[in-house]
């Protein structure tokens, strides 16, 4: 059985680092910058949805991995994720919501974080709008208690036909 007290700080320690990225996400704070503060050095985010959606959303259901200075030129890095994100949909920051810190879902012997959001996207190409709730599981947390791993899942049907001329 695990030290309680332990448990206890690591999910504090997960909470915060969940809770302040997401209100940076809130602010509007660029990818770049956001993987840098709240990010290990080499993450992998992936936002889950068909593959058939590349083609205008190609960003969904592909698993980014570390950094674009790690990488080089690929087109794969986590950099690479939020280019393909903010080159293809917008969203209004205060438009954000997200729970309270003490309501982020943690479980520390996981060492998982999941949070439900709600935001107004826009397709940058055609200025379509919709609103949506979805989900961040924040995991693969370093000693230092930055993120290894974000998982999402979203509205990839709305995305689409948002972005659809």
């Amino acid at each position: 059985m695990a030290d309680t007290k332990a448990l206890g700080h690591e999910a504090g320690r997960m909470r915060n680092t969940a809770y302040h990225f997401c209100e940076s996400f809130a602010g509007g704070l660029a990818g770049p910058e956001c993987l840098n503060r709240y990010f290990t050095p080499n993450p992998k985010i992936t936002e889950h949805g068909p593959l058939w959606a590349t083609t205008r959303l190609p960003f969904l259901g592909i698993t980014f991995e570390g950094r674009r200075e790690q990488n080089g030129p690929t087109r794969r890095t986590c950099d690479d994720y939020y280019d393909f994100l903010t080159s293809t949909l917008t969203f209004d920051p205060r438009s954000v919501i997200f729970p309270q810190r003490h309501q982020f879902a943690v479980d520390p012997e996981a060492g998982i974080v999941t949070v439900k959001l709600h935001a107004k996207f826009a397709s940058v190409k055609t200025g379509k709008d919709w609103e949506e709730d979805f989900v961040y599981v924040l995991s693969e947390f370093d000693d230092n208690g930055k993120i290894g791993c974000q998982d999402l899942w979203a509205d990839p049907l709305s995305a689409w036909m948002a972005v659809e001329d």
